[in-house]
């Protein structure tokens, strides 16, 4: 039997991490959906959008959503057709709200059977079993405390003087924590991301900065993003009342629950000091600045109160691409083409 990931379904609610992705390369935890998956399977996984069946193929191929976020006891009870309940990622904000569950559980799928690179004695560690560095991981005199869930520090990352660290978080490969940071579980920094500041339970995707003083909480913050010193958002309302965000599919505000701080997508920037409301929504290639607080939905290509031009989107995305050794590729550029031209239409 062959597993495909269906992602087609679910993909819409998704907004605006799925305009740039599949929902299978979506980070949840320590790894994307699509890792976990093969990690569980022990080889690539493909998805619907990217594969045709013929006919004698279809008989041989199980379609999974790919919203939902497998784990061993999930597959082992799948496997068997014994009922399970899904863990699924129905709207952005479940990013976040299942981060915790998915790191305990790429932890011991990462980690299980493996020992630890030995972590520097000039650092004090609490419930020390609980914590996990990849060979090439640099860290001095922090705090970690994983009496609450794991910390994995990832391959070649640098976690600098200071940094106070309480699980359940990762760090992923090539990021870099700045020195004094706060991180709170359930935190995912991904692969060569910048943090610094205060994070609770957010998740960076891969290539994003939150690199200075401010408050980032029950957040999503997409690819190739760059925060500007000071930025902050709120996570709760005055009134502890429920938070509502735009679901463009739904062309509606939904409830999120109580918290939800700030879901921005891929490419997108802030100011300095820039504030976010809660349940803000932002899109693909957006340059925020503002008196005052921003919109709470701002849709792709914005620049400010303005429309940020295809050209000179494409043209500084690589300039911040550059600044981390990479450049814009024919892909990205095919898929924010479409996005922009998309959404002229959409506007028109």
């Amino acid at each position: 039997m062959k597993i495909v990931l269906d992602d087609i379904s679910g993909k819409n609610n998704l907004y605006p991490f799925t305009a740039t992705r599949s929902v299978a390369d979506i980070r949840v935890g320590i790894l994307t959906i699509r890792e976990k998956w093969e990690k569980l399977l022990d080889r690539k996984i493909d998805t619907i959008s990217e594969l045709t069946l013929n006919d004698s193929e279809s008989k041989e191929v199980e379609q999974i959503s790919a919203n939902i976020i497998p784990s061993q006891q999930w597959l082992n009870a799948f496997l068997l057709r014994q009922n399970i309940t899904d863990k699924n990622l129905e709207y952005p904000w479940h990013i976040f709200q299942n981060n915790d569950m998915a790191l305990r559980e790429d932890f011991e799928l990462v980690c299980s059977g493996r020992t630890s690179a030995l972590v520097s004695s000039t650092n004090k560690l609490v419930a020390s079993e609980n914590i996990f560095s990849e060979e090439g991981a640099v860290m001095e005199h922090c705090i970690l405390n994983a009496t609450e869930g794991p910390i994995y520090i990832g391959k070649n990352a640098l976690v600098m003087e200071g940094c106070l660290i309480r699980g359940p978080v990762a760090i992923c490969e090539g990021s870099v924590v700045k020195m004094g940071t706060k991180i709170y579980g359930a935190t995912t920094i991904g692969p060569y991301c910048m943090a610094g500041g205060e994070i609770k339970n957010s998740v960076l995707f891969s290539y994003s900065n939150k690199a200075h003083d401010g408050y980032l909480g029950d957040s999503v913050i997409g690819e190739w993003c760059n925060l500007g010193a000071g930025t902050s958002n709120s996570n709760i309302k005055n009134t502890a009342g429920i938070v509502k965000v735009w679901v463009q599919d739904n062309n509606e505000y939904l409830p999120a629950g109580i918290k939800c701080g700030l879901l921005i997508g891929d490419y997108s920037r802030t100011a300095i000091n820039t504030s976010f409301n809660t349940g803000t929504v932002v899109g693909v290639c957006c340059n925020i600045f503002s008196e005052g607080f921003p919109p709470k939905y701002i849709q792709h290509f914005s620049w400010g109160q303005e429309e940020y031009k295809l050209e000179k989107a494409l043209l500084d995305i690589d300039n911040w691409k550059k600044l981390k050794g990479k450049t814009i590729t024919p892909e990205e550029i095919k898929i924010l083409t479409d996005i922009y031209y998309s959404q002229k239409i959409r506007n028109a």
